[in-house]
């Protein structure tokens, strides 16, 4: 006969850990490069799965929201930004870049002055929005577009892993929205490197925080010092 008093346990044991806790994360991450390179594609593959060769240019900023179940015990929601490529929305970019922790920027591996402005770009984030320990965010380069008439080679790879350590990319993958090649590969790679910034922004807060509080406790209150004087 089940009891009130063996429930706890019995929930427990189905659930896997009746006091197990799902950590929650919100990361605003910026889509950039010029216009026409596919963002808004790669971001409506990566969320909806889906893919359209229709879209009209982004103007100013559109949003999108992509949930991940990282692991067992934690959620990923990601806030997509996607920039417009125009220039005339350069002066807007501080506003949008504000609180980023991660970005990606592409360029059409059809189009070489797209490539040529990808260090424009990566400049100008750098330059507006860093994490709390004052470090660049981590940024991935796409090379879209790679279903079209363009082979990779490895003399290509290895420049552009050369380029990409030169100028502060912590990676770059070929991609293509339209076939759905190396879209997650390279949000993971964002996220892995996010979620290890931020443990140790917060192993460092909880550090800080701990060495304030022995400072604090080791100076004697008004109170006792009087009382002492006494």
């Amino acid at each position: 006969m089940l009891r009130y008093k063996d429930l706890p346990s019995l929930l427990q044991a189905s659930d896997g850990g009746i006091n197990a806790e799902v950590k929650e994360h919100l990361f605003k991450v910026l889509v950039i490069g010029e216009l026409g390179t596919g963002k808004t594609s790669i971001i409506k593959r990566y969320v909806h799965q889906f893919f359209s060769q229709h879209y009209r240019a982004t103007i100013g900023v559109d949003f999108a929201l992509k949930v991940v179940n990282w692991d067992a015990n934690t959620v990923i929601r990601l806030q997509l930004w996607d920039i417009a490529g125009q220039e005339r929305f350069g002066n807007m970019t501080r506003v949008y870049y504000k609180e980023a922790v991660g970005a990606f920027i592409v360029f059409d591996v059809l189009r070489e002055s797209t490539f040529d402005a990808v260090l424009k770009w990566k400049n100008d984030l750098d330059a507006k929005v860093q994490l709390p320990d004052c470090s660049n965010i981590p940024c991935v380069l796409l090379a879209n577009k790679c279903d079209q008439a363009y082979v990779s080679t490895p003399e290509n790879s290895k420049r552009m892993e050369e380029f990409c350590k030169h100028n502060g990319f912590i990676h770059w993958y070929d991609t293509s929205a339209k076939d759905n090649i190396n879209i997650d590969e390279a949000a993971n790679c964002l996220i892995s490197k996010i979620l290890e910034n931020d443990q140790q922004i917060n192993f460092g807060s909880e550090d800080l925080d701990r060495d304030r509080l022995t400072l604090g406790s080791s100076r004697p209150s008004t109170r006792q010092t009087r009382s002492s004087c006494c």
